[in-house]
């Protein structure tokens, strides 16, 4: 099978080597052509995954169309608010039978909606059941270097997260599947917001205590999110919540925790942001779930919290004041 991967970043790299190394014949697209010719030209990607090299399977282009163009699959690994703009290059393409995989985490801002949908908002001719996201704890970094990963592949069809499972899974690489896919979505989307939080934490110097509330009390919130927008509370428990939450919250290589890092030790997110090479997807996707739980009538007072540090200019020791001040209540809801 012919597998396209649109956007050379160091995720849709990573994924484009693993599947071009068990003997697909993968496309790599990038969105500015100069980089695809960089690419092509040295085989490795110097700027996002620097040391690794493609193997002879992996094809590099600059065009989007030729890039789709008799695919079985295709895997959409560009920045989540980018999305909308690189799928409507492709409404003229035929991609009725093609099996859509979405790897990005994030709520789109413009519309509160997850990515899923908007693959179906943007290409109507694909069926919700050919529609799937694979999510996470997987740094691409370690990926890259074949360390043990375990992902879930979630889609509304048994059939295409199996088939997802079975493309993607090796030795290094396992794969499990859902067909929660609301649950799955939402879950790897709040989890960059938490661990903004949890790098502001770090940024103020606080220990693992706190870092511990705000994981745990991080979950609380997804799981009611979720759960507001029809999901399964018991996804949460699995690979694309508690499992990307925690590596998120804990890692050296998280964007996200690296933000609310700069963030805690004083810095503008302005500043934090234009320094950085690649998106920490949780910026964005703070603004959009603040959106929609208040829409849902969801309480959801961290991502509150980063949101008014974030854009408000609100002192993170006074947002953390707050929400060690509010109300007591119980831990476990009905």
């Amino acid at each position: 099978m012919k597998i396209a991967v649109l956007g050379a970043g160091s995720w849709g790299t990573t994924l484009a080597v693993l599947l071009a190394e068990k003997g697909f014949s993968v496309n790599l697209w990038a969105h500015r052509k100069e980089f695809a010719l960089e690419l092509d030209r040295f085989r490795k990607n110097s700027r996002y995954l620097p040391g690794v090299l493609f193997p002879d399977t992996l094809h590099i282009t600059g065009d989007i169309s030729s890039a789709v163009e008799d695919a079985g699959m295709i895997i959409t690994a560009v920045p989540s608010q980018a999305l909308r703009e690189t799928l409507s290059l492709l409404r003229a393409s035929s991609l009725e039978e093609t099996i859509i995989v979405n790897v990005a985490k994030g709520i789109e801002l413009d519309t509160g909606r997850r990515l899923s949908e908007v693959v179906l908002d943007v290409l109507p001719a694909i069926l919700p059941e050919k529609v799937a996201v694979l999510y996470g704890p997987s740094h691409a970094e370690e990926v890259a270097e074949r360390q043990p990963t375990t992902v879930v592949a979630a889609s509304s069809s048994l059939e295409t997260a199996k088939k997802v499972q079975d493309v993607f899974h090796t030795s290094a690489f396992r794969v499990y599947v859902n067909t929660d896919i609301v649950g799955v979505e939402v879950a790897g989307s709040v989890k960059n917001i938490i661990a903004i939080a949890a790098g502001i934490s770090d940024g103020l110097g606080f220990g693992d205590n706190a870092k511990a509330a705000i994981i745990t009390r991080g979950l609380a919130e997804m799981s009611r999110l979720v759960v507001g927008l029809g999901g399964d509370p018991m996804t949460v428990s699995g690979l694309s919540g508690i499992g990307d939450l925690v590596v998120t919250c804990l890692s050296r290589h998280s964007r996200n925790r690296y933000v609310g890092e700069q963030i805690g030790k004083g810095r503008s997110l302005d500043d934090v942001v234009t320094h950085m090479k690649m998106v920490a997807e949780g910026v964005p996707t703070t603004k959009a779930v603040v959106a929609l739980s208040k829409k849902l009538g969801v309480d959801m007072p961290i991502t509150v919290a980063v949101y008014e540090m974030l854009f408000e200019g609100k002192p993170a020791e006074k947002a953390i004041l707050d929400l060690m001040t509010r109300e007591p209540k119980k831990e476990l809801e009905e």
